[in-house]
């Protein structure tokens, strides 16, 4: 993928089906987006916790979650709050119901991760199952977050 690749908006819906720009509504923050499904174990198992622990970490990175949703099936805010212990979300989630904007960064399958400069400029892409990305993912984070500082 062409990591220079500058991105103008990212359109996805919250859980009232209201439309949601996301370099808007988080402008001039670095964002860590999730492209991830409820139906993906390791997005559930490992992805989601790993993002709520980005949360905690990067207190200057806004992590967000976005459902993308490859059926036609709506999905609803419980839905999406049934993969948690606890009944509110960690981080901000939202839904992508025909896929577009994971089909805009060429995503390999879930999790993926995007990482987002203030000017909207892609740092980094991350497919959650290919090596070390874990680590792919902090070191990128520490570079930017230092690029940042």
């Amino acid at each position: 993928m062409d990591t220079s690749k500058i991105v103008t908006s990212i359109k996805v819906t919250d859980f009232n089906q209201n439309e949601v720009n996301l370099l808007e509504k988080y402008a001039n923050k670095i964002l860590l987006l999730l492209f991830y499904n409820n139906a993906c174990l390791g997005c559930t198992g490992r992805a989601i916790p790993l993002a709520y622990k980005f949360k905690q970490t990067y207190k200057d990175i806004e992590v967000i979650g976005i459902h993308s949703n490859f059926s036609s099936n709506n999905v609803t805010k419980d839905d999406i709050l049934s993969i948690f212990t606890i009944n509110e979300l960690p981080f901000p989630i939202y839904i992508e119901n025909n896929h577009k904007m994971y089909d805009f960064f060429n995503s390999e399958g879930t999790p993926q991760w995007i990482l987002l400069t203030p000017d909207g400029e892609v740092y980094r892409s991350i497919f959650g199952s290919q090596d070390n990305a874990q680590n792919r993912l902090y070191y990128a984070l520490e570079s930017l977050t230092k690029n940042e500082g």
